[in-house]
């Protein structure tokens, strides 16, 4: 027996949406771990890229802003399109 077109999108949708969610929120995370802890790149990698100009963590920071925000927004529209009557399960 096959699953209908209708339940397989859902669920590749319900399964987007779960790595969309992670993927902010680990964004968040590391946006808070470099804003409140900035030298924790030297200290798990060992090595000081940016030579303790803070560049390096800047970057980080607006990297992982920016994909928090793009993977909320994603997660939203695939919460949104979950939601909607036509892929809602009986």
């Amino acid at each position: 027996m096959t699953t209908p077109p209708s339940r397989r999108a859902s669920n590749v949708s319900r399964r987007r949406l779960r790595l969309e969610v992670g993927l902010a929120i680990l964004s968040v995370l590391l946006f808070f771990a470099t804003l409140l802890w900035p030298e924790w790149i030297e200290i798990v990698f060992g090595v000081d890229p940016d030579f303790g100009n803070g560049s390096l963590e800047w970057l980080i920071m607006e990297l992982t802003a920016i994909s928090a925000v793009v993977a909320i927004f994603l997660a939203r529209a695939d919460w949104r399109r979950i939601r909607s009557p036509g892929l809602r399960q009986p």
